[in-house]
């Protein structure tokens, strides 16, 4: 994630509280396709230190392949998966979409028009 490459920069430079606090203000925060990958030891603490920082202030979405159930395995740590995922279950609304992906209905509609002009 974008995200915690920018943390990492950030605390390398010494403006990682600074960045804390414009995540913090941000109005909406979007983790698209979360758990994509595992957690490391350092992204964990950073994605509860923003979250806790966001907690009840503003909205934050999360995005995922994954079911919520699953994010345990992702986050790694089994208290600060509980962390984070008490911040972001706590006054969430789920919305589960189903169907096709839109990038493969986009490209199969994309074809279609060309195939039409042949």
């Amino acid at each position: 994630m974008r995200l915690f490459d920018e943390l990492a920069q950030a605390r390398a430079d010494g403006t990682y509280a600074h960045l804390l606090k414009r995540l913090a203000k941000a109005q909406v925060l979007i983790l698209d396709d979360f758990g994509l990958e595992p957690l490391g030891a350092p992204e964990r603490k950073e994605l509860l230190e923003v979250l806790e920082d966001r907690y009840r202030l503003s909205s934050t979405v999360v995005t995922s392949q994954l079911e919520p159930k699953d994010w345990h395995a992702v986050i790694g740590d089994a208290t600060l998966a509980d962390a984070i995922l008490d911040r972001l279950d706590h006054n969430a609304h789920r919305i589960k979409l189903g169907g096709e992906s839109i990038r493969y209905v986009e490209t199969n509609l994309t074809k279609g028009r060309k195939q039409a002009k042949e």
